[in-house]
């Protein structure tokens, strides 16, 4: 069976995900993680993609991006995946392979999941138990939506404006948002979404996607996605 062309509309949040090759470590030191930054902030900028927010991990990562255009995110990830390859392959006198295939995507619809994915990209160093709360963690943008420090690569989604009136009010009501965390439920219906590369969303949402593209957006029929896609973050 065809593999799928993956789902990317300009104008729409992904959550994308790249692993390393059968869970090989992606970073090995400081320098690594700052070399991805750079480079993801240099090709967003170049590809015209809104950079919303990151976790790196050692042996993957997490993004939520808006791109602008029907090619910018694949690539953007293309340049910063062949990139940093050359670059760890040299730095650690290695060749061959580095990721686990194609980076898996999907749409998500902002209204009902973009805080919750945020939530989500933020919250896994704490389930891998690398940190006790997600602000300890230096490899993420978890600490510029709660004031910690300014993350220039970052563009935050029109949605974080609902969250108060003030900067001080955001970065409060984000910052319990994360604490709080998300259930198991969204958690399982994020990242079953991003890899199996449906669209997450209402039944509308799902609907009026499937007008836009001639890719297949949901595995059932459009207009009757799982009820998982009503679930709004707490």
């Amino acid at each position: 069976m065809a593999r799928l062309p993956r789902l990317t509309l300009p104008g729409y949040a992904h959550h994308i995900i790249q692993r390393g090759n059968n869970r090989q470590p992606i970073f090995t030191s400081s320098a690594d993680y700052q070399t991805l930054l750079d480079l993801l902030d240099e090709n967003a900028k170049k590809f015209k993609v809104a950079l919303h927010a990151y976790v790196l991990m050692s042996n993957h990562f997490h993004l939520l991006a808006t791109p602008q255009t029907d090619d910018g995110l694949p690539k953007m990830m293309q340049a910063v995946g062949r990139r940093y390859v050359r670059y760890f392959n040299d730095s650690q006198k290695r060749s061959g392979t580095l990721w686990e295939g194609r980076y898996k995507s999907t749409l998500i619809q902002g209204e009902h999941y973009l805080l919750a994915c945020m939530a989500y990209i933020d919250l896994n160093p704490v389930r891998g138990g690398l940190v006790a709360q997600a602000r300890d963690y230096p490899w993420s943008s978890h600490a510029h939506y709660t004031g910690q420090r300014i993350d220039k690569r970052i563009t935050p989604h029109a949605l974080m404006w609902e969250l108060g009136n003030t900067p001080f009010a955001r970065e409060a009501a984000y910052a319990q948002l994360v604490q709080s965390g998300i259930s198991a439920v969204q958690q399982a219906a994020l990242t079953d979404s991003t890899l199996s590369g449906w669209a997450l969303g209402t039944p509308d949402f799902v609907a009026d996607l499937q007008k836009r593209t001639q890719r297949r957006v949901a595995k059932s029929r459009a207009g009757r996605p799982a009820a998982l896609s009503k679930i709004k973050p707490e």
